[in-house]
């Protein structure tokens, strides 16, 4: 049994992981030796515990068949959204004051962990679902059709986004955003769809910075509903070094900290620039100026190498319901590589966004590690495809 689980396994995809994992400890060693060192044990061995339970967790879901993970989505899915009403009702008003949002629970003066990112997992199985559901009840591919896939993507996803939005945390929503996007390509919709909504975001988007650039439109955004500090968090990313001793503090530092580095970086433990929250949303910085470019490409080198293999795993599988839960888990990693490393380097708004398998932090690590796990059912359940199917043409097991 042992020796037939092992065969299972991809190790190819998870040595990405293990390095990230390693690289993560490091940084948050480093950037808590220097900023909390009284804190160093309780938070490496807090990093510990919740590394130690994510692989445990992905474990045991490669182990999940097709049959177990349909039945089950329905259930993550509601229990999910339930969740998520939590931080509405259990949150810290000082963290709330700092980050603008209440996406933690918090009980009393202990904050538990962040319910959307365990969504993010449930609502790529959800969209998964609903795919295949569709697919199998309107088999014809036409306009029509697609129209309505993506109103039944709409049931899906307006709940979590009116969620996010009385959470007010934007950074994950976007998150979701990039993951319907990737399951919506994957399921085939049509192209004039895919325009219209790519040119109805960039007019928007173009409308929107016109706004935000009169100065009178930006109060006008704040009397529409736009909080403070996403009207700040925009203006420290159009104009960093004009508000680099107020709202966009943390963004030079980042990136005076990441161009410190070099090449080849200072050096183990050397962080001479203060990075407010390096150990988790700005841990890239701590990569950059210890190890410089080196350290940086290293890292990325790494998650293309995991990226990779996680295609290559997908396209692998004749099974759709996992095609589309790999294509959502991947559009995930990659916009929180983009938007982490993005924001760090200054080309992109700052939005809380972590780096995965590598920030501090158990959330989201944890989702991470269950994705991984969910990445390692499809590899898992391929390779007992080909085992049945050797035996079935041969006519006895290869040993």
């Amino acid at each position: 049994m042992k020796n037939a689980i092992n065969r299972r396994i991809d190790f190819i995809l998870i040595i990405p992981v293990f390095f990230l994992l390693v690289i993560g400890f490091v940084a948050i060693y480093i950037a808590v030796v220097n900023d909390y060192p009284d804190r160093v044990m309780q938070m490496m061995l807090q990093q510990g515990a919740w590394v130690t339970l994510g692989l445990f967790i992905a474990f045991v879901v490669m182990l999940f068949d097709t049959a177990f993970l349909w039945k089950a989505t329905p259930i993550l899915y509601l229990l999910g959204l339930g969740i998520m009403t939590l931080p509405l009702f259990f949150y810290s008003p000082a963290l709330v004051e700092s980050t603008g949002a209440k996406n933690w629970i918090t009980i009393g003066n202990v904050t538990l962990f962040q319910p959307s990112e365990f969504m993010k997992i449930a609502y790529i199985l959800a969209l998964a679902e609903v795919t295949i559901w569709f697919r199998i009840r309107f088999e014809k591919l036409s306009l029509a059709n697609d129209i309505k896939l993506l109103g039944f993507y709409s049931l899906v996803s307006l709940p979590v986004l009116i969620l996010l939005g009385l959470q007010k945390d934007l950074g994950t929503a976007l998150v979701f955003v990039a993951i319907l996007s990737g399951v919506s390509f994957m399921s085939g919709i049509h192209w004039k769809i895919v325009v219209t909504i790519v040119t109805l975001l960039i007019l928007f988007f173009s409308v929107f910075m016109l706004v935000f650039l009169w100065e009178p439109g930006r109060e006008f955004l704040y009397h529409m509903g736009m909080d403070t500090y996403q009207i700040n968090r925009i203006s420290a990313w159009l104009n960093p070094f004009d508000f680099a001793s107020s709202i966009a503090y943390q963004q030079t530092q980042g990136m005076l900290s990441i161009g410190s580095g070099g090449v080849l970086g200072k050096g183990f433990s050397i962080l001479e620039l203060s990075v407010p929250v390096r150990e988790s949303d700005m841990i890239f910085t701590v990569i950059a100026e210890d190890f410089g470019f080196v350290g940086g490409a290293i890292t990325l080198a790494l998650y293309l190498v995991l990226i990779y293999r996680m295609v290559l795993i997908t396209l692998e599988s004749n099974n759709q319901f996992y095609t589309f839960i790999s294509a959502g888990f991947i559009m995930m990693i990659l916009f929180h590589i983009f938007e982490n490393i993005g924001a760090a380097i200054g080309i992109l708004p700052l939005t809380g966004i972590p780096l995965p398998f590598i920030s501090q932090g158990g959330s989201s690590l944890i989702s991470n590690l269950i994705g991984v796990g969910l990445v390692l059912s499809i590899s898992y359940q391929n390779r007992i495809h080909q085992e049945e199917a050797r035996m079935q043409r041969y006519g006895r097991a290869i040993q």
